[in-house]
This record gives C-alpha cells, structure tokens and sequence, in this order.
C-alpha cells in the first residue's frame, strides 16, 4: 500500500463517520449542546468539514468548496466567509444551526470529493513539499494531511459521543 492509498482509505473513514454521527437526527438533535458551553453535533460536524476544506485547500493551491460551490450561502451562517469555527466562543457555537442533517453531509461528501481528487494525484515525494512556513519547523504537505485527518477524527468522534448522549436519554 502507498502512502496516497493509506490517506485516501483514512479519509474515506471520516467520511462513514460523519454520516453515522448524522444521519436520522432531526433538527432538535443535531442542533442540540449538552450543556451551554458545550459544542453540537452540528457544529463540530460543520467545523471539522470547514477546516478539511479549508486547509486541503490551501495545500493544494484549490479553492474551497465552501465558497466554490456555495455553500457559504445555503448553510446562512452569521459568520466571516472564511470562518472555519477555530477559537469559536460559545455564543459563535450556537450561530451554527442546521434545519437537516442532509445539509451536513452534502457540504461534506463535497469536501471529501475534492480532498480524495487531490490525494489521488499525489506523489510519495509531494508529500514532503512545504506547504505553511510560519511554523518552526515548517509543516510539510504529509504533515498538514496527517494534522487534519487527526483533527477530523477527533471531532467526528466527538459528535458520535454527543449523539450517544441525546439518546440515551
């Protein structure tokens, strides 16, 4: 197995697992914060696909979904366009609402579409080439793909255990 085929098989799993977390969730749900200060479904599905855009994007010189394919203006959020959640307050977290998880998973089966195009057409050393140098030391293409893939993950987990919270109550 190739490096390429490792992410390409790692990304399609936060793929599965947004759609679990979401799917059959109405509004109230998915939209619902166990407690005031603490994120939603909704959210941290919204967030870990906004930072998956926005950061393959940059990566790979392409322009983000969320912009591209309008998906700024259908979700109708009272924030920045370039807003990806990161450092959100807990009065921003609630801004983000959705009225169907449809709306979640289509924004991020579009994201994974262009992340999987992207990866498809890696070679094993694009995968050192620097894409940030404003870290020390400066972050390499394989790295920002790892960092994200373990963002995703953490925050799709997140959302599966926000949604075991709602039913069982």
């Amino acid at each position: 197995m190739h490096a390429k085929d490792i992410l390409i098989d790692a990304y399609s799993r936060i793929q599965e697992e947004v759609h679990a977390a979401v799917e059959g969730l109405g509004p109230d749900d998915l939209n619902a914060r166990p407690s005031v200060d603490a994120n939603s479904i909704t959210w941290l599905v919204w967030h870990l696909t906004r930072v998956q855009d926005d950061h393959v994007a940059d990566a790979f010189a392409l322009d983000q979904v969320w912009l591209t394919q309008d998906w700024q203006k259908t979700f109708g959020l009272e924030l920045p366009r370039h807003d990806t959640g990161y450092g959100h307050s807990s009065t921003k977290v609630a801004k983000v609402r959705v009225d169907s998880g449809d709306l979640l998973t289509g924004y991020y089966d579009a994201v994974h579409e262009q992340t999987l195009g992207a990866l498809r057409a890696l070679a094993a050393k694009d995968l050192e080439r620097i894409v940030d140098e404003r870290w020390d030391p400066p972050v390499s293409l394989g790295a920002r793909l790892v960092s994200v893939l373990s963002d995703d993950l953490q925050h799709v987990g997140q959302a599966a255990y926000v949604r075991g919270l709602l039913q069982s109550r």
